[in-house]
């Protein structure tokens, strides 16, 4: 059986036995659930939530409802090589599955970090065995492996004329975020993942090593991901989870949250 980790939504191997522990929960970056590690399997899962679709701002959304784990929503990114989707979820339905169908279906699935794997192998197998593209810096923190998963290296990648990926590091040393140029509105995209969080004014991103436990990101850290980003335009940033986006004058909001955040942990 798969177990799911009910504090971060990983899929595990299949095993007789739940795990003694998560991996992803038990590192320093998340946490283990304070009434102790809890799992949960697919089945349980698909009892208890469904997959919502929604507008989020141009893009499609999916998520669970109600929320569970992290809670983040992945989105469907139309491409001139099909659709691509960005983040993954911790359980699949066949009402979901048709759902994306009826829209083109997917070509590509790509995570930004490790905490969004969730039952990226679960969703390969359903959406027809399609590759799941994730950073070779992270291949660690791979707790189910998978026939469709796929290593990129270095610091780009471009994926389509308008799709680029580009290596952050710092929340994990191969955080990535993903450029759309042009879409969903003239200006382009950035979709951050956790590499630059979108914060609660969603006028600002802010970077850290931990979200949970509060642990700043290395300024070095910031300063690279600063310059492997200077060169991209974008209108809005698109966050992890529904709503938490800014739209309009991205571009700006992020050079300027660089600036507050350096100022703020120096000196």
């Amino acid at each position: 059986m798969k177990f799911i980790c009910s504090t971060c939504g990983t899929e595990h191997e299949d095993t007789a036995t739940p795990p003694a522990y998560c991996a992803i929960c038990t590192d320093e970056r998340q946490y283990i659930g304070w009434s102790g590690q809890r799992w949960t399997t697919h089945e349980e899962l698909a009892r208890a939530h469904s997959i919502r679709f929604e507008d989020e701002a141009g893009f499609t959304g999916l998520g669970l409802s109600p929320d569970f784990a992290i809670n983040q929503r992945a989105l469907l990114i139309p491409t001139e090589e099909g659709n691509f989707l960005w983040e993954c979820l911790s359980v699949v339905t066949d009402e979901a599955v048709a759902a994306i169908r009826a829209r083109g279906g997917v070509q590509r699935i790509i995570i930004s970090h490790p905490h969004f794997y969730a039952a990226m192998g679960q969703w390969s197998d359903a959406l027809g065995g399609v590759p799941i593209l994730l950073h070779e810096a992270d291949r660690q923190w791979i707790l189910r492996p998978h026939p469709s998963i796929e290593h990129w290296s270095g610091d780009v990648l471009k994926l389509s004329p308008t799709i680029t990926l580009i290596r952050c590091g710092g929340h994990f040393a191969g955080s990535t975020v993903l450029h759309c140029a042009g879409q969903p509105r003239p200006g382009g995209a950035l979709l951050s993942g956790d590499a630059l969080q979108v914060i609660m004014d969603r006028r600002h991103v802010s970077f850290m090593y931990s979200y949970p436990n509060l642990i700043p990101m290395r300024t070095s850290d910031v300063v690279a991901m600063r310059e492997r980003l200077a060169k991209y335009d974008f209108e809005d940033v698109y966050g992890y989870t529904w709503g938490r986006n800014i739209i309009g004058e991205g571009r700006g909001a992020v050079d300027g949250s660089f600036e507050r955040y350096l100022r703020a942990v120096t000196g």
